[in-house]
């Protein structure tokens, strides 16, 4: 009987350590952006068992996405990250401008995944600023944190643009994007005149839940582990990334937007941070067709008509 208790034990053991092994490497994929040819990553449909058992095992590679060229009358903006990090943003100012907004894409984005959207804001007579956050695009850096350490990222643009004595600024994101719009507000007490966030996450672990789901493995315990992990292995307790408490420090006009077929972010979690912003004025809008995607591209009448009447 003691015999196989020990057994047991033991094999919980070893199960356990290989577990939280396995869910570190995917902690580690989940927030690491490959240079441009650093691995090679083949398309889905030339995966072979191996490598799908390999992804299963040990997460996927992901590699930084590549820019398409931005308009000959962009200005290419560098900003530097208090560690040294540069950051790559185009800024495109429009005659008589009414404001600039500040645009910031989702996890494992990049700037130029948000020209729809720039180019719908300039026809509205507003200057555009698109940033490659630490890790994406055009930026430097390899370590992506899911917004926690990209706030820093949002102040940098939001500075820049202040100093140019820009007095109406919109700050705009869409996934991980809005989500680090909430942490900024909240760390720096950023005061933009207005907020538009589409299918922020609530929490880091409900982001990481979505992404398991996506993969039609079980989401718990594994998001709870991998958020551990990836918290881990950057240096920071990732269970305190909830954009859903962050937007209590949120004052200002406030328009949140989500699409009901989005399967990584739930209609709950976006209650829950509409509820929580502390403004009088804001405005949940839902998209009938669309998933965790472009709002914009994907229902572009419907977007363009809410986010000009805001």
């Amino acid at each position: 009987m003691k015999r196989a208790i020990k057994f047991l034990l033991k094999s919980a053991l070893v199960l356990f350590i290989l577990v939280n092994i396995i869910v570190a490497f995917h902690a580690y994929k989940f927030t690491h952006f490959y240079n441009i040819g650093e691995v090679t990553i083949k398309p889905k449909e030339q995966k072979n068992g191996w490598d799908k058992t390999k992804e299963i095992l040990f997460g996927i590679n992901a590699e930084k996405q590549k820019n398409t060229i931005a308009d000959s009358a962009t200005q290419i903006i560098f900003l530097t990250t208090n560690d040294s990090i540069k950051l790559e943003a185009w800024y495109m100012p429009v005659d008589s401008a009414k404001g600039t907004v500040c645009m910031f894409h989702g996890h494992g984005g990049k700037k130029s995944g948000t020209n729809n959207e720039a180019y719908a804001f300039r026809k509205m007579g507003y200057n555009t600023f698109q940033l490659d956050f630490r890790a994406h695009g055009n930026s430097q850096g390899n370590t992506c944190t899911i917004g926690y350490d990209e706030s820093e990222d949002v102040k940098l643009a939001y500075d820049f643009i202040k100093s140019k004595g820009e007095k109406n600024i919109i700050l705009w994101g869409i996934s991980m994007g809005a989500s680090t719009i909430t942490k900024a507000v909240n760390d720096y007490s950023l005061t933009p005149q207005k907020i538009i966030l589409e299918m922020p996450f609530g929490t880091i672990e409900d982001a990481v839940e979505g992404r398991i789901k996506m993969m039609h493995l079980p989401p718990q315990p594994i998001s709870t582990l991998i958020t551990f992990w990836g918290g881990v292995e950057h240096g920071f307790w990732a269970f305190n990334m909830k954009p859903q408490e962050f937007a209590k420090k949120i004052t200002c006009p406030t328009l949140l937007q989500w699409g009901i077929n989005d399967p990584r972010v739930s209609r709950k979690e976006e209650k829950t941070l509409f509820a929580n912003l502390s403004t009088g004025n804001k405005k949940f809008v839902t998209y009938t067709t669309a998933a965790h995607e472009s709002l914009c591209t994907k229902e572009n009448e419907k977007w363009v008509n809410e986010v000009s009447s805001f």
